[in-house]
């Protein structure tokens, strides 16, 4: 099959390359110029790992190809996917659909044959209607449907997720549309992936549901993290506790520094403004957001109270800045609220990321930018982790006491045993768990 990829961001260049690598031919369109030269040489504009790879690979195989062009794109394709960003809107909180209204009007313009658009942007529910009205009006003669398609990645599993997904969701209205998405979706249906086709709102509703599921679960360990911190309690026996009950599940039960990201925080704001609109308002979403947003700011708070309740001429290293590992993604990240928190409060900031220091430059400032975790360690009051990231896991303890002016580490993670670090001459403070060496 033939497919039009509107938008080389995350989603519509992961799916893209996964779509390519499904064996189908695939146009990526973007009108950024300078991406798109960027991707015709090879530059990947994303960290993601193996996507290099997988790019580089199909269009040697002639399967994958990246233009401005949006009506050659169109013309000869059998599904055109609009992969556009839905940002939230400010003010109120509803995804900014204009980016997808206007891949809409232009895919109308270049319709030639019969084409299934498919709306794999996360969109709130009856934007597939409105995609549709807009196609209708540009083009009064083109034959078209409109599905829904919503993607479940997780950034830095991404091409996992792709390939082996737990399920597909897929919004139709006909027998034609449902045959062309199986198609595309060919290679997972044989290996028995759970396909299941929906109406479109409630493929819309899907995705935003699932969004705002997880984020409850996030949200609520982290609740119960800061009342284990009163009663003494460990948070992670709770959460193992809890989520061995085959009704919960363990999944998106460590508690941390709230979730952020390019998804939750923008999809559960969605679906507030959506429940409002409605009048079906979403008390426990609403929750959600007051609540993970407050947390971004406590952990700064038990940052300040950790290194005796003022920052105020200390240094801190700050390992981690991304929202989550293997990612160059700060949309969102508690680091945004974190890092700022403590140079308001006389901090200064050295810090070190593995992947994310370049986009986070453009965000933070007055930092001290170093080259590794024991860079970022030399001098500091005190070390604090945000970011989970596989080398943070086994730092030379060692050196890293003979680095700080005293040994202070506020784990924000959880990544290390309160054991282990006591054991190592560490004051170690963490979430949801008793502070040693105290």
């Amino acid at each position: 099959m033939r497919v039009a990829m509107i938008g080389t961001g995350y989603v519509g260049l992961v799916s893209g390359t996964c779509f390519s690598e499904f064996g189908h031919t695939v146009t990526c369109v973007d009108k950024n110029p300078e991406r798109i030269a960027a991707l015709q040489r090879g530059e990947i504009p994303i960290f993601e790992p193996g996507l290099d790879d997988l790019v580089a690979r199909n269009v040697k195989a002639g399967r994958l190809s990246f233009t401005q062009d949006t009506r050659a794109a169109v013309e000869s394709a059998d599904a055109v996917f609009i992969a556009v960003g839905t940002p939230s809107r400010r003010g109120d909180g509803e995804a900014d659909l204009s980016y997808v209204h206007a891949a809409a009007a232009e895919i109308a313009g270049a319709i030639k044959r019969y084409t299934v658009v498919v709306t794999k942007s996360t969109v709130p529910v009856g934007t597939g209607r409105e995609v549709e009205r807009i196609i209708r009006t540009t083009n009064p003669v083109a034959e078209f449907e409109v599905a829904s398609n919503p993607e479940f990645l997780r950034e830095g599993a991404a091409i996992e997720d792709f390939m082996r997904p737990d399920r597909v969701v897929c919004g139709v209205e006909s027998e034609r549309a449902r045959e062309v998405l199986r198609g595309l979706y060919r290679p997972l249906y044989i290996n028995e992936t759970p396909i299941l086709f929906t109406a479109v709102e409630t493929a819309e509703l899907i995705k935003y549901a699932a969004n705002a599921f997880l984020a409850t679960k996030i949200t609520f360990i982290n609740e119960i993290a800061s009342l284990c911190e009163k009663v003494n309690v460990n948070v992670q026996d709770v959460a193992r506790g809890i989520g061995l009950d085959g009704r919960i599940g363990g999944k998106f039960l460590h508690a941390g520094p709230g979730y952020g990201g390019s998804c939750f925080p923008k999809d559960t704001q969605a679906l507030v403004a959506t429940g409002r609109k409605y009048a079906a308002p979403l008390r426990i979403v609403e929750t959600v957001v007051e609540v993970n947003d407050a947390r971004k700011r406590q952990m700064a708070e038990k940052v300040i109270a950790a290194c005796g309740g003022s920052v105020q001429g200390k240094t801190i290293a700050v390992l981690g800045l991304t929202f989550k590992p293997e990612t160059d993604d700060m949309r969102d990240s508690p680091s945004l609220e974190i890092v700022p928190a403590l140079q308001a409060a006389g901090a200064t900031v050295r810090t070190y990321d593995p992947e994310g220091m370049v986009e986070a430059k453009k965000l933070l400032k007055d930092l001290v930018w170093c080259n590794d975790s024991y860079e970022a360690a030399e001098g500091a009051d005190a070390l604090v982790i945000i970011t989970e990231w596989n080398q943070f896991r086994a730092l030379d303890l060692a050196r890293l006491k003979t680095l700080l002016k005293q040994p202070l580490m506020i784990d924000l993670r959880n990544i290390y045993k309160p054991a282990e670090l006591q054991q190592a001459g560490f004051v170690y403070h963490s979430v949801g768990r008793a502070p040693v060496g105290q």
